[in-house]
């Protein structure tokens, strides 16, 4: 026996302004019934001396050393740029507005 009924899906399609045939109540009542039973077994197993989590395994970030090093050389930056103006690439204007 379903702890979930036809007439609560029904509802709940009303609800949520869906459609739903006479096979898919049945179909849908089941499947909600499933569902609630797999978050019930969850929730058995869950224990009161284990932390809640977001995630399985502890999430740590990867940092480089920051250490000064060469660069290219304004010269160098520009020197696959199609256009250049006063040591900057130079880009069409995509503003109306004067400088």
């Amino acid at each position: 026996m379903s702890a979930i009924t036809r007439d609560e899906v029904a509802h709940l399609a009303r609800l949520s302004r869906l459609a739903l045939a006479d096979e898919e109540l049945d179909h849908f009542a089941a499947q909600l019934d499933q569902i609630v039973a797999a978050v019930a077994r969850v929730a058995e197993v869950a224990a009161d001396d284990i932390p809640p989590s977001s995630h399985a395994l502890p999430l740590t970030n990867v940092f480089r050393p920051d250490e000064v090093r060469a660069s290219l050389t304004p010269e160098q930056a520009l020197s696959g740029a199609p256009a250049v103006e006063d040591d900057r690439f130079r880009v069409p204007r995509i503003l109306g507005e004067e400088a």
